[in-house]
């Protein structure tokens, strides 16, 4: 498994403040985060491609499945239409989504209004202005994220792995027979030169025996 850097995680920052839109996406991009930003709760569904509540019952309910990764949503709490506890449910309700560790942010300190997200799921709740140190928090979030769906990935791709091996395997037997057939060659050289000496020797003799005869 590759080792997951900054530059991997992608998030999505919801907020219908153009000022906080754009503080929130700074601070990000100093922390090497790959950065969307929205500036309400029904176009983040909309780019997670999850429909708003009042068009289907249906919690999972998808429109066209997006092809972008996201690694955390981070959100304003307090916004017209939907709000950012609105959107935590809605992204927690949905099978596809629920992994997607979800930060509100506000500028208002209400212990009831933070716990409550922390019960719906939340990762964590922020007070704004929301610092540099505070996105420090969100990296261990992101890496559990990235990780899981890593090890989620199919088996298929292990298996050009096993077949480059076995290929490579069928590859050796033939220079093991190549080599084999070299170290039987010289033997095969060695034999044949000491027949072929053995019938020289036997017709040098030969022709002895026959001088001898003819003399007498």
């Amino acid at each position: 498994m590759g080792v997951v850097t900054e530059s991997q995680f992608h998030v999505l920052a919801v907020d219908d403040s153009l000022f906080d839109r754009k503080m929130i996406e700074r601070l990000l991009q100093k922390s090497s985060c790959q950065v969307t930003t929205v500036d309400s709760g029904s176009k983040a569904l909309e780019f997670l491609g999850l429909r708003e509540s009042n068009e289907s019952d249906d919690p999972n309910a998808t429109s066209t499945s997006p092809d972008v990764e996201i690694n955390l949503i981070i959100t304003d709490y307090c916004m017209p239409g939907m709000t950012g506890y609105d959107l935590l449910k809605r992204v927690k309700e949905s099978a596809a989504f629920r992994s997607i560790p979800v930060v509100i942010m506000s500028s208002e300190n209400v212990p009831a209004r933070i716990s409550r997200c922390l019960e719906e799921g939340a990762e964590e709740f922020f007070l704004k202005p929301v610092k540099l140190a505070d996105l420090t928090k969100l990296k261990p979030h992101m890496m559990k994220t990235k990780l899981k769906k890593e090890s989620e990935k199919p088996a298929e791709d292990v298996k050009p792995e096993i077949e480059e091996e076995e290929s490579s395997v069928i590859e050796i037997l033939p220079l093991h027979q190549e080599l084999e057939s070299e170290q039987q060659e010289p033997v095969l050289s060695n034999n044949k030169r000491k027949a072929m000496e053995e019938v020289i020797s036997t017709d040098r003799s030969r022709s002895k025996y026959n001088d001898i005869t003819t003399l007498v």
